[in-house]
């Protein structure tokens, strides 16, 4: 188990939305050092964090960031992007522009930082899903959402040996910016990051953060008409 309490955490798209509730918990609970990521670093305001650039689509930028924060023991893979892009009739590039945002930027930023948090004394990397890594209903999104969830199973496992552990967040409608024309009942940036980083200090695996992710989770063992009652129309 990781204690927030004096430790140096760096979130990614710390600047906004659940980022910014991510770095006010984070600083709540007794982090000693926050690094809060945007592209701009300007952008972030929250006065108790240290900005540093970071683009997670650019190696050469998280390469920069690594080394200027080499005293980093948990990281929050939050940055992501919200295209939707069909898969049968989007341009490709925006199918692919999702997946370098959501799935290979935050791989990158792991490999970046796991030898220094391994050379900390280890730590912890919690990862920003969706309720829709688990339910294709948002095209590219739901598909790179759930590639980076397969991907947090296979580094909690090749993680563990060097001290580091690994969170899933899942979590439907947060209400950010993202999701600003959506009409549906949605969580609070606070209480998602309250329990994200609850989920962090008991070592917990996953974290599902409200009644949708729970519904949806139950549900992956059922026959797949049941997660999508549209295949049963005629």
């Amino acid at each position: 188990m990781t204690s927030l309490n004096g430790a140096v955490v760096l979130i990614t798209g710390g600047s906004r939305g659940l980022g910014h509730a991510l770095v006010e918990e984070s600083l709540a609970r007794g982090a000693a050092k926050v690094y809060a990521t945007a592209r701009d670093p300007r952008t972030v305001t929250h006065p108790d964090a240290v900005p540093l650039a970071l683009e997670v689509t650019d190696p050469a930028s998280v390469t920069a960031a690594a080394e200027q924060a080499g005293d980093v023991t948990v990281l929050i893979n939050n940055a992501g992007v919200s295209i939707n892009a069909s898969l049968l009739k989007a341009p490709l590039d925006d199918v692919r522009r999702e997946f370098e945002t959501n799935f290979y930027g935050p791989l990158q930023v792991t490999r970046a930082f796991s030898p220094a948090i391994e050379r900390n004394g280890g730590g912890h990397i919690l990862n920003v899903h969706s309720v829709l890594s688990w339910i294709g209903m948002a095209g590219s999104y739901s598909a790179s959402k759930a590639a980076l969830w397969s991907a947090t199973n296979s580094l909690r496992l090749e993680l563990k040996p060097r001290g580091i552990d690994v969170t899933g967040l899942h979590v439907g409608y947060v209400d950010t910016d993202m999701t600003a024309n959506v009409d549906a009942p949605k969580s609070t940036p606070k209480d998602v990051a309250a329990q994200a980083l609850d989920g962090v200090e008991s070592g917990a695996y996953e974290v599902l953060a409200d009644e949708m992710s729970r519904k949806v989770k139950a549900n992956l063992a059922a026959d797949i008409a049941t997660m999508y009652p549209r295949l049963m129309e005629k």
